[in-house]
């Protein structure tokens, strides 16, 4: 019990980083109101900024995800798990001195370590993996984990509205003081981890791999077919989500005039959904129906959902329309993380859930970046390539899934690719 509490929580504060960070960046860096950034800094500016500021923490935890997850196969899932929070204790204490400070380029060097060491949520994974005795209690396992990064997300919002919000708190209300409170968190879950967590096996290999692992990691998929098209729908999935959440506030901010409060609102419901459709629908919907037909509908909700908000222009149904997008995306995460698992051997784990992140993280660094620039054309554009990114993954299920090989992953039979 403990044990997997412990895992639940790496999972939870790494996600509750995320769902944190989103509602304050953009009020510290598109909000003209802010003295964040210098009073004359022009709108252009100001989303080319905030596109910098998402996009590095992307990349550089696709960095990350590569290396860190793979030296947890050797060096064992405690001491990954431990430098990975370790790293997000140092980037919250570096986003406090760098909104104290008024210093953009800290809070650039805040986000690159806290996206390196963002690595918990495959490690974690990948141990509870390792416990898991069948294909059954493997499925349960992701959707806690799913169900763990939802509340994580949820909480995150609160701390981020709550806490920087004047009218609740008064004069003690700042942005600082959500990664402070954040930061004791991330102290708190470090020794429960030291305490109560231990590896599956105390066997450590010897480390055949250096800093080229970076690099090499998605090379490795060359001959492993059926991970290849996993992952080609898993990363259009994953794009389309991200180019909606990523500039989800940003878009809110510039069409409704939305603050902090707000949009932590708006990524409290997004949590919400999330937990939901991950930890209660989707592990009986894969059950009943199989796993390859819940991603296809999660698709399919999840296009047309993002598409009735993107032609939406009254602000209270925005918390009303991002609600099915997160339901679908819910739906589908947990869904293709087993698919993903059972692709690949039990030595494999660590690596097969480090490639979901590197595709993750590199697409989604990918979208931050040139999202930016996207918001200055128009800001529906980021939301329009989302859509795509859907219709892409459909075909791709269409054409790449039909085979025998992918199908047995979704009757149970096991590493179709080992």
């Amino acid at each position: 019990m403990m044990l997997r509490l412990a895992l639940m929580l790496v999972v939870f504060v790494d996600l509750m980083g995320q769902g944190l960070i989103f509602p304050i960046i953009p009020t510290l860096i598109i909000d003209p109101s802010s003295d964040f950034l210098p009073s004359d800094t022009s709108e252009n500016t100001r989303n080319l900024l905030y596109g910098l500021v998402t996009g590095i923490f992307y990349l550089f935890w696709f960095f990350g995800a590569a290396y860190i997850s793979k030296l947890s196969d050797y060096i064992g899932r405690k001491s990954g798990m431990v430098i990975c929070l370790v790293g997000a204790l140092a980037g919250y204490v570096l986003t406090v001195i760098a909104i104290e400070s008024s210093s953009f380029y800290l809070l650039l060097l805040a986000r690159c370590i806290s996206g390196f060491t963002a690595g918990n949520q495959p490690i974690a994974q990948a141990a509870l993996i390792d416990l898991s005795r069948d294909d059954e209690e493997r499925s349960r396992n992701m959707g806690r984990i799913v169900a763990a990064s939802a509340l994580g997300l949820v909480t995150g919002p609160i701390i981020a509205g709550l806490l920087s919000d004047p009218q609740v708190l008064g004069p003690y209300a700042t942005l600082e003081l959500p990664f402070m409170v954040a930061a004791g968190l991330i102290l708190v879950t470090l020794v429960l981890v030291l305490s109560f967590y231990h590896d599956a096996t105390a066997t450590r290999r010897k480390i055949d791999f250096g800093v080229q692992e970076v690099f090499l990691n998605l090379w490795r998929l060359r001959g492993r077919t059926t991970i290849i098209k996993l992952s080609f729908v898993w990363f259009f999935f994953e794009l389309g989500l991200n180019a909606f959440v990523v500039y989800l506030d940003d878009y809110t901010i510039e069409m409704y005039k939305f603050g902090t409060l707000q949009n932590s609102i708006l990524f409290i419901l997004v949590g919400l959904a999330l937990a939901v459709a991950s930890g209660v629908i989707a592990g009986p919907l894969s059950k009943r129906f199989g796993k390859i037909p819940v991603v296809t509908g999660s698709l399919v909700l999840m296009a047309v959902a993002q598409l009735a908000f993107l032609l939406n222009d009254v602000s209270w149904l925005s918390y009303v329309i991002v609600v099915p997008v997160v339901l679908g995306f819910g739906l589908g995460y947990p869904t293709m993380l087993s698919l993903f698992s059972a692709s690949a051997g039990k030595q494999e784990q660590g690596w097969v859930m480090g490639i979901t992140i590197a595709l993750f993280t590199l697409g989604t660094g990918i979208i931050a970046v040139v999202g930016g620039a996207l918001m200055e054309i128009d800001p529906h554009l980021p939301f329009i390539v989302g859509v795509a990114a859907y219709v892409l993954a459909l075909i791709f299920v269409a054409t790449l899934w039909r085979g025998a090989d992918v199908k047995a992953l979704d009757s149970g039979q096991m590493h179709a690719d080992s």
